[in-house]
């Protein structure tokens, strides 16, 4: 069975002060009042014959809908037909101040309340009947996934459907998501508005670069933008990764729930590349949201129509060694691509819609929404089951006129609560969201992992997995001295089996501090691994309100000793993850089989990559089994680069190796400190240089930092 190793770090915390008890005369009993409360469950349904036309004139009574296997009573139906017709609407309030809420959703404690943004004079509060017989059509570009000739391409499309097929039934709304959330127009019929809107849309707003470089047009955005210390304490979990794109998609969809018809958002965007520090769980968060709400996303990769070169293209520097003709060079631009489209396809195939990839053509994607939006029914039904379980709940509907077809959503997952629980509860509670399909994200937390080598006979790993919590979603109870976080995951392989477990109950002590806001919680723990593809997932609960986070990603281990090319050829330099840290703490003396600790020091791993100029930078990795030859030394160079953007600001002095460090794991230890009171604001790739001089191998890892 692999080993656990609990390692708790605490910060800071404050006690709030107790309230002053107050003479108050006793209130007269109010007159007895019952209220009750219904959850009404809507689908829309398209119902079609043999030659495909949509039949209309069906009543409740014509349909049968079940909820895993169980009959349900139709409470609410209705049937939508799209009048083209229709009175033009010039402005409508529905989004109102959403960018706020995705920050506000991402920033506060779930127990906060969120208040919207009021409506103007000159705006009209949305409701269902007023949107009858009406398209809902949300246009977003993801300006920070795209070049700018994405942009434009994914820009001129949109005004061409406004143009020449937008009608007064179609309120459209122009939205856009960088670094925030931006409503440029609110729902809207009149064409001028909605291109007016487009264009201030301008092709310079494309930020994307291809990986490794890396641009701080939209990071220098974001770090300005959030002024405010929790959200930007929350934006610099997101800063690497695609939570934010999710997150703005999820409150688009709560946003637009409570109108009962069915709506769209076409999502321009040029892929979602995954990347380790990705949490698998908000993207289900965001598919359900879409799902209960009666949302369907439409995405397009702007990118349209791709060729593969072999030699790759011109934005790119060419293949090298034997990857250019083995045919793996080209199998690798296939899977990257494959990658960054499957996200896209994901968000769409599970809501409904549909994904619009490897095509020039973009405007197939509204002809395809008029196709969908319009005539359908809309049933509604209150579920017979009213526990909040968070399971997936299967929707069948059915015709009982024969020869006819359906097109309805398959289901939904059901609501968690957190009531008044025991120990037992509780504990129950956290296990089911561990294997739950879509967990609870109401705190978020990143989680990170490394591996390092520990037994080169039995060639096992130690994979040190860190987690951590942005302080401000850990309150102190009033009246307590302590605020209480419980951890709970688990590590498993590629079967879905389980190889190592965490639970951990953390007791953070309330001090003098005003307030845990820009400190963050950080839990380690670790499992030995052998060398494989397994996937972490971690949930954390703060139990003042009973708020919990979930983070899921994959651990790839790889397996040294292979070669890089044809046999014959040189195995490849065996190095261990680059661990980034701006923090040491001491620690008490003792074996222990994480490598971050050495003499009685931890180094802690800085799981943001975010730093701050008054900080230094602790970089550290392992190069195993450097290559000897006639009883000579080893001789291993190595050193870091720093780049901004394609321009190199600074390298360190290069570092040579001539013996072995930790000779039981047959490795050469290296740890630098770098100064970051030189750099400039802004997001920069660190380069680490290795070679092996004798063996004439190499590797040169990469991570990115944001400097602040």
């Amino acid at each position: 069975m692999p080993r656990m190793f609990l390692l708790v770090l605490l910060v800071v915390v404050w006690a709030a002060p107790m309230p002053s008890a107050q003479q108050t005369p006793a209130p007269q009993r109010p007159p007895a009042a019952f209220r009750t409360t219904l959850d009404i469950v809507s689908v829309d349904v398209v119902v079609r014959d043999r030659n495909n036309n949509i039949v209309r004139g069906l009543t409740e009574k014509d349909f049968e809908i079940r909820e895993d296997g169980a009959a349900q009573s139709i409470r609410a139906f209705s049937f939508q037909e799209i009048n083209d017709n229709a009175a033009p609407v010039s402005s409508v309030a529905l989004l109102g101040d959403v960018n706020a809420r995705v920050i506000e959703s991402a920033a506060k404690p779930a127990s906060a309340s969120v208040p919207l943004a009021p409506v103007t004079a000159a705006d009209t509060p949305l409701k269902s009947e007023d949107v009858a017989g009406r398209r809902l059509i949300v246009l977003l570009f993801d300006t920070s996934s795209m070049q700018p000739e994405d942009v434009q391409r994914s820009v001129e499309s949109a005004q061409k459907y406004v143009d020449t097929e937008m009608s007064a039934a179609d309120l459209v709304s122009v939205a856009t998501v960088s670094s925030l959330l931006n409503v440029m127009q609110d729902f809207s019929s009149d064409k001028l508005l909605v291109m007016a809107a487009l264009n201030k849309i301008a092709y310079t707003e494309g930020t994307a670069t291809p990986p490794p470089d890396a641009s701080t047009a939209a990071t220098d955005e974001a770090a300005a933008a959030a002024t405010d210390e929790t959200a930007a304490e929350t934006a610099e979990l997101d800063l690497f990764n695609n939570d934010m794109r999710l997150r703005v998609l999820k409150t688009l969809a709560e946003t637009l729930a409570p109108i009962d018809q069915k709506k769209a958002i076409v999502y321009f965007s040029a892929g979602m590349q995954r990347s380790g520090s990705d949490n698998q769980v908000e993207l289900r968060a965001a598919v359900n949201a879409a799902v209960r709400a009666n949302v369907s996303i439409y995405s397009v990769d702007t990118r349209g129509l791709q060729a593969i070169v072999p030699g790759g293209d011109a934005r790119q520097a060419s293949g090298r060694g034997q990857a250019l003709f083995s045919g793996r060079g080209v199998a690798q631009q296939f899977a990257q691509l494959s990658q960054s489209q499957d996200t896209l396809s994901t968000l769409s195939v599970d809501t409904g819609g549909r994904a619009f990839t490897d095509s020039n053509n973009f405007g197939a994607v509204f002809t395809r929404i008029k196709r969908d939006m319009s005539a359908y029914y809309i049933l509604g039904y209150s579920s017979g089951n009213k526990s909040k379980d968070g399971r997936f709940r299967r929707i069948s509907v059915r015709v009982k006129t024969e020869g006819l077809r359906v097109e309805a959503r398959a289901g939904y997952y059901a609501d968690r609560d957190f009531a008044h629980t025991n120990k037992g509860d509780r504990e129950s509670q956290m296990t089911e969201q561990l294997y739950a399909a879509v967990s609870a994200t109401d705190v978020p937390v990143i989680v990170t992992s490394n591996f390092f080598r520990v037994s080169p006979e039995k060639n096992l790993y130690y994979v040190p997995v860190s987690m951590a919590v942005p302080g401000s979603f850990v309150p102190v109870p009033e009246g307590k001295d302590k605020a209480i976080l419980d951890f709970m995951g688990e590590v498993r392989d590629e079967r879905g089996f389980p190889v190592g477990r965490i639970r951990q109950t953390m007791e953070l002590p309330a001090t003098a501090t005003s307030s845990l806001v820009g400190k963050q919680v950080l839990y380690q723990s670790g499992v030995m691994l052998p060398p494989g593809r397994f996937s972490v997932k971690v949930v954390v609960r703060e139990n003042t309100h009973g708020a919990m986070g979930t983070f899921e990603a994959p651990i790839t281990i790889p397996q040294f000793g292979q070669a890089v090319g044809p046999p014959g050829t040189p195995a490849r330099l065996k190095v261990s993850s680059v661990v980034l840290s701006t923090q040491l703490q001491a620690v008490k003396p003792g074996k222990s089989d994480n490598p971050l600790v050495r003499d009685g020091i931890q180094l802690l791993p800085n799981l943001t990559h975010v730093v701050s100029r008054d900080q230094k930078l602790f970089f550290y990795y392992e190069v195993y089994d450097p290559t000897s030859t006639d009883g000579q030394p080893i001789e291993v160079h190595t050193s870091l680069a720093f780049y901004r953007g394609k321009v190199k600001v600074m390298e360190t002095p290069v570092v040579i190796r001539q013996t072995i460090d930790a000779a039981d794991r047959k490795a050469a230890l290296f740890q630098f400190e770098v100064a970051v009171n030189s750099f400039e604001p802004g997001l920069y790739t660190c380069q680490v240089n290795i070679v092996d001089e004798i063996a004439g191998t190499f590797a040169f890892p990469r991570l990115d930092l944001f400097v602040r």
